[in-house]
């Protein structure tokens, strides 16, 4: 009796599970075309302003605090810094409205057209006002002089520099952040959709596994009845031991992605222990393994239904001893595996059910990606089965 694979990679979630997390992926893309804010976001985007503005102010007042050292002026820094501020609240206000807008609408920076448009838009509303804004300014500072003060070439210019540098500013900004959330959507999804795929061909190759366990049930069974014909009590009970062995593997394999193929080869060896029970010295068969590929991986039930193919269309088809060659080994970081059974010209056909063949080959291109493969045909004589696969 043997322990069953010591090393098992279960299947991932439910396909249904990973539909509605790729359905929720691409819905992040399609949400990014109305954002709706939260009440931390605007707050965090007031507190981002206020800082780097106050900082903008902070160096501003600096540079104009250390020309009138220079030139002898007495002003102080808290004068200016508070002049500064005064002059760009109204613009530090505008920018945090422009980012909430942007973020709030997409639509507005969709396209250059559409940028075009919005900046035209601020200069014909934003930019009036903050002309109005720094003229009332102007006014209060004199001191008794006229409430508003018509600004001179220079201060247009200048007011018009900061607008345009700060719509250019937070637009960027936004574009870079919706591209950022982008990004991370479409690797979101992309991730979501291979985990898709993963389920759904962990679950095909459930279903190819399920499909091969009634299947060796049924076999091994009609090995065993073979046996109760016999009317040898001692031998069919040892193949009734044998089988439970069978099975317990089987039923533990079965949960599993992968095993080492040297616990392959012991299932195996079991079962062509039970077919020895019942075709005695018929039964004969070479095993050569290179022993470099026993602790390499492969499929679960990958060698059984090959191996239970040729004592098939061998044994079953003919009163002789059989004559099957089984050979594993390892060439350019690939393993290989070689089964050949005789062809008896004149023994009845044995057509079966195909199933161990088609199940392989499905289960191999699930396993590997295109990257294994299944030849099969006659050569000389004998049926010859080979298997190319990584070696891993």
């Amino acid at each position: 009796m043997r322990a069953p694979p010591n090393t098992c990679v279960t299947s991932g979630p439910n396909a249904v599970t990973r539909v509605a997390k790729a359905v929720q992926g691409a819905a992040i893309l399609a949400a990014m075309e109305r954002h709706q804010l939260t009440w931390r976001e605007v707050r965090n985007t007031l507190l981002i302003n206020l800082l780097v503005w106050g900082v903008i102010c902070a160096s501003g007042a600096g540079g104009v605090y250390s020309d009138a050292l220079r030139a002898g002026d007495g002003r102080s820094y808290d004068h200016i810094m508070s002049a500064w501020v005064a002059n760009h609240a109204l613009i530090a206000l505008f920018s945090f409205g422009l980012y909430l807008a942007l973020r709030r609408w997409p639509a507005l920076a969709a396209s250059m057209q559409n940028i075009l448009r919005s900046y035209l838009l601020v200069l014909l509303i934003f930019l009036p006002l903050q002309l109005l804004y720094i003229a009332v300014l102007d006014g209060v500072r004199e001191g008794g002089g006229p409430l508003l003060v018509a600004p001179r070439g220079f201060n247009v210019f200048l007011e018009l520099a900061w607008t345009t540098g700060t719509f250019t500013a937070v637009t960027a900004i936004c574009l870079w952040r919706r591209g950022q959330q982008r990004e991370r959507a479409w690797q979101q999804a992309q991730t979501e959709n291979l985990q898709l795929s993963l389920a759904l061909e962990q679950q095909r190759m459930q279903a190819l596994r399920g499909q091969l366990e009634p299947h060796f049930i049924f076999n091994a069974l009609n090995a065993i009845s073979a046996m109760v014909r016999t009317g040898d009590g001692q031998l069919a009970l040892g193949g009734i031991h044998r089988l439970s062995d069978l099975l317990r593997y089987a039923l533990a394999a079965s949960s599993c992605d992968h095993v080492s193929v040297r616990e392959e080869l012991d299932f195996v060896r079991d079962y062509l222990a039970l077919q020895g029970l019942r075709y005695g010295e018929r039964l004969q068969v070479r095993l050569d393994v290179d022993d470099a590929v026993l602790d390499a991986v492969c499929p679960p039930l990958l060698l059984q239904p090959l191996v239970e193919n040729a004592v098939r269309h061998d044994l079953e088809c003919h009163e002789g001893d059989s004559d099957i060659h089984i050979r594993l080994w390892c060439d350019d970081a690939q393993l290989l595996v070689c089964i050949s059974n005789p062809v008896k010209a004149d023994a009845p056909p044995n057509p079966g059910l195909g199933m161990g063949l088609s199940n392989t080959r499905a289960r191999l291109q699930l396993a590997y990606r295109g990257e294994a493969a299944l030849q099969s045909g006659e050569q000389d004589g004998r049926f010859v089965l080979q298997i190319r696969m990584p070696l891993e």
